[in-house]
């Protein structure tokens, strides 16, 4: 197990686990962590993944789609099941396929490979970021309500007729983005910026797969009369339905 323990880092001591069967790599990989102030643990198959992740012994998960035995798909889904720990997903460059379909399973993000360390790290801060709404100038002890919908940013809660709501970080990120936006739309480039920690890429899915994981966690409540309204063109915003 690689340590390293720096205050360069948003929170000192944040830990990584890195999952992937490519031995060379990840080596070089939990150096560049290491470096930026990260502690990382590697491990090399599914298996080893999902008994690590149930430790809760990490901030977040670095995941390869290509593994042996069990695929970085079918790993994030049993993390899903248990936990919403932040989970970034490396795909085959211009995988398409597998990149929507970790989003949809809850993934917080993806970076295709082959990849630049530096782009990594951004995403990885981005995720483990834990006041979002510090981003837009707000107090991180702001709750921000709608109808029964009330969010906590500070704590990272969210309630919805005082039932919580479990959402990954990124889902998390969307729903206080809206609620900001209030009866504004929301673009998605704006929504990139805010909920991913990055500018949003041509023909980019990402931000569509997770209001569409959103909605389908509110609608799962019962007696929920929010909805996230589609405008074509533009963007999304957030709305009691009439």
């Amino acid at each position: 197990m690689d340590h390293a323990s720096c205050m360069t880092v948003d929170r000192p001591e944040m830990r990584v686990l890195l999952v992937d069967d490519d031995v060379e790599l990840t080596s070089m990989l939990s150096d560049y962590l290491q470096a930026e102030g990260f502690q990382t643990e590697a491990v090399f198959n599914g298996e080893d993944a999902i008994t690590a992740v149930i430790s809760g012994a990490y901030d977040a998960v670095i995941l390869d789609v290509m593994l042996p035995r069990l695929s970085g798909v079918e790993v994030l889904r049993r993390i899903r099941q248990t936990s919403m720990i932040p989970v970034i997903m490396l795909t085959a460059k211009g995988d398409n396929i597998d990149r929507v379909i970790g989003l949809e399973l809850g993934a917080d993000d993806y970076v295709p490979k082959p990849y630049f360390p530096r782009e990594l790290v951004a995403r990885l801060r981005a995720v483990l970021r834990r006041r979002p709404v510090e981003q837009a100038g707000t107090s991180a002890g702001l709750v921000l309500s709608l109808g029964m919908l009330e969010v906590d940013a500070a704590a990272r809660r969210v309630l919805y007729g005082g039932r919580t709501l479990d959402l990954t970080a990124s889902e998390f990120n969307l729903i206080v983005a809206l609620l900001q936006a209030g009866d504004s739309v929301a673009s998605k480039d704006d929504l990139s910026t805010k909920v991913l920690g990055r500018p949003r890429e041509s023909y980019d899915r990402s931000i569509d797969v997770h209001v569409s994981n959103l909605r389908q966690k509110l609608a799962a409540m019962r007696d929920v009369a929010i909805e996230i309204e589609t405008v074509r063109g533009i963007g999304y915003r957030i709305r009691e339905r009439p």
